[in-house]
């Protein structure tokens, strides 16, 4: 038995009152419907937006994936990608009253599986408005549904598999040859596309430094876990004021392992998925240059068809007793010319399409980054602000230890460079009654004065300054 997922998508009416506009007012007409779709289904509409609208820029469809298909994460993964799919192409310029997003969206259950396995276009009675509202169920408007097959168009019939592969065979003739029509427009392409390719090129750059980035935050944060750990073992194995300082230490390396944690997440959601989406929408923009040249490439298969049967006619004409044949190629470069000129057309209007759609995409890529390094350096700075709150709600309770431990500051005592090895080692501290005391010294270097010891109560605040100077006389 097949298993598979199927996703509702639901059309719904605008919300807001219609104006006076043509428009609104066959929105307001609208019901409310819902319709049932497998991932296939929406694979299909990608494939026929290529087709019905070549030299657009279709948004990126979420990829296939073997294994794990059937996990909640997955199917609300894929949910989500497959809305934003679907509201990208409703507001479309170039692919919002597609007919097959028409189809896609308001046809039934036996109407959808004629049009897909049809060749030819299904159109339903009305056609899809522009304003389209969607909630966050994948909720689409859909027009007024007409019943099942009422105003479908008559299939057109496929071409022979003669016919398709003697055109497949002349098209890569042609493009092995190199012999492609010029137009005024190919310096413009051939910038736009040195712009595609190196534009991708430092996407992908960026796109695997943010990678990093955020791996590099999940380490950390695993870091900070063990951190934390680590002091709280230790704060356990101490006893009174110092164990309850390591064990602060150690709750607040946990605080930051989890802030850090979910920084990750957030760098991965806001940055590091927006960037890998925009590599996929460059992608897009190869994909409707290609099928620019697609089209160029069937313009100059037709000429050069054209061309060989012109030649072909002259030379029937000229010879006497082949009237039959000639007249059988006269229709035949007929069809040709016909084919050539609907060619020309195609090619024109991809062109055309295809230029509209790059400008569309350079305004809405500088607004795109910009927006998204805006989020990205927000984020740090939350981030930061969050991890200094963390530290500086620290300090004061280590502080406060130290203090209960402390039991005053101690003075400093002078030592005697034959004493024991075994005096605590810290670094010399000059109070200010040293500093005072300083040009005194210099003065009687000769005759130095040793002050009295200091009552000192803690080993552990012992301050231990070292002299290079002789033995003090007498003792």
């Amino acid at each position: 038995m097949n298993k598979y997922t199927s996703y509702r998508v639901d059309v719904r009416p605008p919300t807001t009152a219609p104006s006076t506009d043509n428009q609104d007012i066959m929105l307001a007409n609208t019901t409310y419907s819902a319709v049932l779709r497998r991932y296939s289904d929406f694979l299909w509409l990608y494939e026929r937006l290529h087709r019905e609208r070549a030299g657009a820029i279709v948004p990126p469809l979420p990829e296939k994936q073997a294994v794990a298909r059937f996990t909640a994460t997955f199917v609300e993964d894929r949910r989500v990608n497959l809305e934003r799919f679907l509201r990208r192409v409703a507001v479309h310029p170039e692919l919002g009253d597609a007919k097959c997003l028409d189809t896609f969206l308001r046809a039934d259950d036996i109407t959808f599986k004629a049009a897909k396995n049809s060749q030819a276009d299904v159109v339903l009675s009305q056609p899809l408005g522009q304003s389209i509202q969607v909630d966050p169920s994948m909720q689409h408007q859909q027009q007024q549904q007409s019943p099942p097959g009422a105003h479908m168009q008559p299939p057109r019939m496929p071409p022979p598999k003669k016919e398709g592969f003697k055109r497949w065979f002349a098209e890569a003739k042609t493009s092995i040859s190199g012999d492609l029509v010029k137009s005024p427009d190919d310096d413009i392409f051939e910038e736009i596309n040195r712009y595609v390719h190196g534009l991708d090129t430092q996407m992908k750059n960026v796109y695997g430094q943010a990678s990093g980035l955020v791996r590099k935050g999940k380490e950390i944060a695993n870091g900070l876990f063990e951190f934390g750990l680590a002091f709280n073992l230790l704060g356990q194995s101490e006893a009174d004021a110092l164990g309850d300082a390591l064990g602060q230490m150690g709750d607040a390396a946990d605080r930051l392992s989890v802030l850090s944690a979910e920084h990750a997440e957030r760098e991965m959601a806001k940055f590091e998925e927006p960037l890998l989406d925009y590599i996929k929408t460059i992608h897009s923009v190869k994909l409707a240059l290609q099928r620019r040249h697609e089209k160029r490439l069937t313009y100059s298969t037709c000429l050069a068809t054209m061309e060989a049967k012109q030649t072909n006619l002259a030379k029937l004409r000229a010879t006497p007793g082949m009237e039959a044949k000639a007249y059988a190629a006269e229709m035949s470069l007929r069809r040709a010319q016909e084919a050539c000129n609907t060619a020309q057309d195609d090619f024109a209007t991809v062109s055309q399409r295809v230029l509209r759609e790059v400008d569309r995409f350079k305004r809405e890529k500088a607004e795109d980054m910009r927006r998204t390094v805006l989020d990205y350096i927000n984020l740090q700075v939350e981030y930061n602000k969050r991890m200094e709150e963390v530290w500086a709600n620290l300090i004061p309770q280590l502080e406060s230890v130290q203090l209960e431990g402390g039991g005053g500051e101690a003075a400093p005592v002078v030592s005697n460079p034959n004493a024991p090895s075994s005096a605590v080692n810290q670094p010399p501290v000059a109070t200010e009654q040293q500093q005072q005391q300083q040009p005194y010294y210099n003065q009687h270097k000769n005759n130095p004065v040793t002050p009295a010891p200091p009552t000192v109560n803690d080993p552990s605040n012992i301050s231990v300054q070292y002299r290079s100077d002789p033995p003090l006389a007498g003792m």
